[in-house]
């Protein structure tokens, strides 16, 4: 509790600036689900009060995902009923919650490094020419849309033709005034100021965007209706609770429910966990989240959003990292995100109505920036072409598809790199002249050797000289496939009639019986020490 008393000056701007992105986002993945506005907004509050207290993470911000958009379009076609769809976001809560239970969340930590860091840098691109359109005034794709091709039938690239038929100048103002200020805010002799300190350049520029949306009206720079937010009002408490709604319990006995909350508890596991391991990769302090504990968040979260009318929830990676370059440091920032959500829908919609997207839009260039700059690229070169390319497809396969298809695509050209690696290296050789002179050879054998080892290991053991001395050292092998060892074996049966002298070093046995973290946590138990890190 300390922790986050100490840094309530650090999560509060953040939690507003988290707020200001939010908002935007949560309405435009609504509009391109088919589902009512405000129930984008209901699933950001649940996001942020409910996932954030009860999930690991410290940095992850929950809310509705442009990823799921989709999905929830085609559910509610075919389901026929928004309140039906919402009974199918209730049992994909349930489900989400059982997967933590039975500890799935293991899936997320199989992801290779590569990979995460191209989803991120590939989002940061994603982000930074989606916005581009937005700093113009052509809002004609919704906010927060990841997809190369877009709902009204252009791509990411082809809506930069389409909007200079929207130019607005108002908005270019404001956009290039906005982004002047958060490049000013970023230098280091600002950052020494401590007015500036409190102040985040983000809240500068939404003000600035609110006094200058209010100065142009009647003016030839009038922004439209489709430039500012657009939040639901209700002009009275009753009709804000109006806007809420239950889902249809009647329909608990529809087959197509059950198939529609099974592909969203898998979808939005799936991207929850790709999400938190980016996150915590963002974290300056490097801590850890538990998996298995965020996805029984995530059930929860969206067993609540479905109870009250609200989209399926994920914990998405442009929020959270918002957060973390807005200073966030405890999970405070995303809890109170969701209450300051909450308390403006329903005291000061028409507040928020003011906000130019134009504001919002240079906010999220600099995020998209921040996720993809040059240093990054620069630092995955200088790891090799086995990592620095699965990140360049990671990337290019996300700009050119989504999230989840891009992140398949830089997946299976990591595990082939793996694999390559894995094949090109079963064994170590040496070679030491003896006073014969045929010498003596070893080949000792890596930790594990699998089924793709087999052709490496059978050509080196078939181009041994006749007539030689060989070691094979299996002293240092954990895990020998099968199919390697019968080589060995045939290779011991082959070698007598080459006059080959084979020794074979055996396996050590102790200590394999069983797996190291269970013994870590046999120790930890036995000494009455609580775990670190909480499932």
């Amino acid at each position: 509790m300390k922790t986050y008393i100490q840094n309530l000056r650090n999560d509060i701007p953040a939690s507003i600036i988290v707020f200001l992105v939010a908002v935007p986002l949560c309405l435009g993945i609504a509009l391109a689900s088919g589902a009512p506005l405000f129930s984008g907004i209901i699933a950001g509050i649940v996001g942020g009060i409910v996932c954030g207290s009860l999930s690991g993470s410290q940095l992850g911000v929950s809310g509705p995902a442009a990823g799921l958009a989709v999905i929830v379009l085609t559910a509610i076609q075919d389901l026929g009923a928004f309140e039906t769809f919402l009974l199918a976001v209730v049992f994909a809560g349930i489900i989400q919650f059982l997967l933590g239970v039975i500890k799935a969340g293991i899936i997320g930590y199989y992801f290779p490094d590569s990979v995460i860091k191209g989803m991120l840098a590939g989002i940061g691109v994603i982000i930074f020419l989606k916005q581009i359109p937005h700093a113009f005034g052509y809002n004609k794709n919704y906010e927060g849309s990841l997809s190369f091709v877009q709902n009204d039938g252009h791509n990411t690239f082809s809506q930069f033709y389409y909007m200079l038929e929207s130019i607005t100048p108002g908005a270019i103002i404001i956009s290039v005034l906005s982004l002047g200020i958060l490049i000013l805010w970023e230098q280091k002799f600002m950052k020494k100021i401590q007015l500036f300190k409190l102040i985040q350049g983000p809240l500068v520029v939404v003000a600035l965007g609110i006094i200058l949306n209010i100065v142009f009206a009647g003016t030839n720079m009038k922004l439209q209706m489709d430039q500012v937010v657009s939040i639901p009002v209700a002009e009275s408490f009753s009709g804000f609770i109006n806007l809420f709604t239950l889902p249809d319990f009647s329909q608990w006995n529809n087959p197509q429910v059950y198939t529609v909350a099974f592909t969203l508890a898998v979808v939005a596991s799936l991207e929850t966990l790709l999400c938190l391991e980016a996150t915590d990769k963002l974290d300056p302090l490097k801590r850890v989240s538990p998996a298995n504990k965020e996805l029984r968040a995530q059930g929860v979260g969206n067993l609540v959003s479905g109870l009250i009318g609200g989209l399926p929830i994920t914990q998405v990676i442009v929020r959270s990292s918002t957060n973390i370059q807005s200073g966030g440091k405890t999970k405070t920032s995303a809890i109170l995100h969701g209450f300051i959500l909450l308390g403006s829908a329903m005291l000061i919609p028409n507040l928020l109505n003011l906000i130019p997207l134009s504001s919002l839009a240079a906010i999220l260039i600099l995020v998209g920036y921040k996720l993809a700059k040059p240093e990054i690229f620069k630092q995955m070169f200088s790891t090799g072409w086995t990592n620095f390319i699965p990140f360049v497809v990671t990337i290019l396969a996300i700009v050119f598809t989504d999230l989840l298809v891009g992140i398949g695509i830089g997946m299976a050209v990591a595990i082939f790199f793996i694999l390559y690696e894995n094949y090109q290296k079963p064994f170590f050789f040496e070679k030491s002249n003896q006073l014969d002179k045929s010498g003596n050879i070893t080949l000792t054998l890596s930790e594990d050797v699998t089924f793709l080892n087999k052709a490496n290991i059978q050509r080196a053991l078939s181009i041994i000289p006749n007539e030689t001395k060989v070691t094979i050292d299996a002293s240092k092998s954990i895990n020998i496939h099968n199919d390697v060892i019968e080589i060995i074996k045939e290779f011991e049966i082959n070698a007598k009639e080459r006059e080959i002298e084979v020794h074979i070093i055996g396996r050590k046995q102790k200590g394999i019986d069983k797996s190291p973290i269970a013994v870590l946590e046999k120790s930890i138990k036995e000494l009455n020490l609580e775990p670190a890190l909480a499932n």
